[in-house]
């Protein structure tokens, strides 16, 4: 304590002049208008500042949150596009039926999505995986496929409580039915390990009317993925080794090395899909 009061009392001057600035601060702010006025200004400036740097970082703090929100709603009008996809496709099969579809066409549509988050991902091998925070205590399953807002990410090849992994479409072993927008044909995409930006179209046969730049979707050939899901873009083709059919290269519309948030799509029907065409073959 008295080394305290000994330090008080050898600083007093520089107290005493802090004190004697302070009191003719005030006397100069508070008998000159113009002073106020500048004082007043200033405190004003340094206070929008603070407050703007403050929304700043509470916008920063709440952009994933936002982020989420939006490829959630994403998600959802993916599904709403498909639903009328369908309907438009029953309407121009036979008007006559659109009354009884368009009643119980939400019922029948039998795709949900959960929305989940990237936590590992690979791009530079020629196995790709990808790792994301949902598992089976969040209804996950082996086989769902997995989209991304601008195209079909993969498919859930392992599931644990928290977490799953998918293989991408940049694996060897990802392959899956496509076709030609506007197209009943359709072939088998995969990746041939070279490009990440790039994947090929097999299978096409050679009658199909199309051109560089056409857009290539999902088929519904699938129990995974629902119709019209996009994939990406012909960039070019050539014909395969059997002159009836063409090999296309795809520019797919996800970008992998930017994937943080992804939609897994869960179709209630197909394990009833997937039994009746195992009991069918089990009948040949």
């Amino acid at each position: 304590m008295r080394k305290l009061l000994d330090f008080l009392i050898s600083k007093v001057h520089w107290f005493l002049f802090a004190l004697l600035e302070a009191i003719a601060f005030m006397l100069v702010y508070r008998n000159n208008a113009y002073q106020q006025s500048v004082m007043f200004s200033t405190a004003n400036v340094i206070s929008a500042n603070v407050v703007s740097v403050g929304g700043m970082i509470g916008s920063y703090l709440n952009l994933r949150e936002k982020n989420r929100d939006l490829v959630e709603r994403n998600g959802q009008l993916e599904i709403e596009v498909l639903k009328l996809q369908r309907q438009l496709e029953i309407i121009m099969a036979d008007t006559l039926t659109f009354r009884a579809y368009s009643n119980s066409s939400t019922k029948s549509f039998p795709y949900d999505i959960e929305i989940a988050k990237v936590v590992n991902n690979s791009v530079s091998y020629l196995s790709n995986y990808i790792t994301i925070d949902k598992g089976r205590l969040d209804n996950i399953e082996r086989d769902m496929g997995v989209i991304s807002e601008h195209g079909v990410v993969g498919i859930v090849s392992t599931v644990a409580e928290h977490f799953s992994v998918i293989i991408p479409i940049l694996n060897p072993k990802f392959r899956l039915s496509c076709k030609v927008l506007g197209s009943g044909y359709f072939g088998s995409m995969s990746w041939d390990g070279k490009n990440t930006q790039y994947a090929k179209l097999d299978e096409l046969p050679r009658h199909v009317d199309f051109k560089v730049g056409d857009t290539i979707v999902t088929s519904a050939y699938s129990a995974i993925f629902p119709e019209g899901i996009m994939m990406g873009v012909v960039s070019s083709f050539e014909k395969q080794h059997d002159d009836n059919f063409y090999s296309l290269k795809v520019k797919l519309s996800t970008d992998f090395t930017n994937l943080n948030m992804v939609m897994v799509i869960k179709n209630n029907h197909k394990n009833e899909q997937q039994s009746v065409e195992k009991d069918s073959k089990g009948n040949d």
